[in-house]
């Protein structure tokens, strides 16, 4: 039975030398029991951690959640929102992704909105890369898809139209392909 007063080095002391399946019984276990806030965030982004090394990706966003529930600072909030949002980016979860950066963003002013937009579009793409590489093309349509509903430059715009329509023509998606690119070729006139 754990006690209010646990610290970071006895949590670590008890993780010491065993498995990352031991070691996310262990901590879940913890979180259940009456600990402060501060080891409750510890223990959250432990398993976090372990649970992201592990490519259970949706579990670290529930902790990345959790760890914003147990936060008071609306920083420190907003952080932990954006790291759920990638994660779940990252586990192909759009729509939860989407409402993690809601979350985040409630807590943000005009200048922290504009930033955390900026930091979601780059997680985008990067995961669209990613997707690109392990030639995951339809994986990566829904994201181009999903950045071009974004507030983009022009010629951020472009780039993923064009990365989009080599998608669809890759895939097969011909009537996709051609819409997109009447499209472009509308806006140029």
């Amino acid at each position: 039975m754990l006690h209010k007063d646990i610290s970071k080095e006895s949590i670590e002391k008890s993780l010491e030398g065993k498995g990352d399946f031991v070691k996310i019984d262990h901590l879940s276990e913890m979180l259940k029991e009456n600990i402060s806030l501060d080891m409750k965030k510890y223990v959250a982004l432990k398993l976090a951690d372990i649970y992201e090394v592990r490519g259970m990706l949706t579990d670290a966003a529930k902790m990345f959640d959790l760890i914003a529930l147990n936060t008071v600072a609306f920083t420190d909030k907003m952080k932990s929102y954006v790291k759920e949002a990638w994660m779940l980016i990252r586990a192909g979860e759009l729509e939860r992704a989407e409402e993690a950066v809601k979350k985040a963003q409630s807590y943000a002013n005009a200048s922290e909105k504009n930033e955390i937009n900026f930091i979601i579009k780059d997680f985008y793409k990067k995961q669209a890369g990613i997707y690109e590489k392990e030639i995951r093309r339809a994986s990566a349509v829904k994201i181009y898809e999903r950045l071009l509903e974004m507030n983009l430059a022009e010629n951020e715009r472009k780039e993923i139209k064009e990365k989009l329509m080599n998608l669809y023509e890759r895939l097969g998606r011909m009537r996709e392909y051609f819409d997109l690119k009447k499209g472009s070729e509308e806006k140029r006139y």
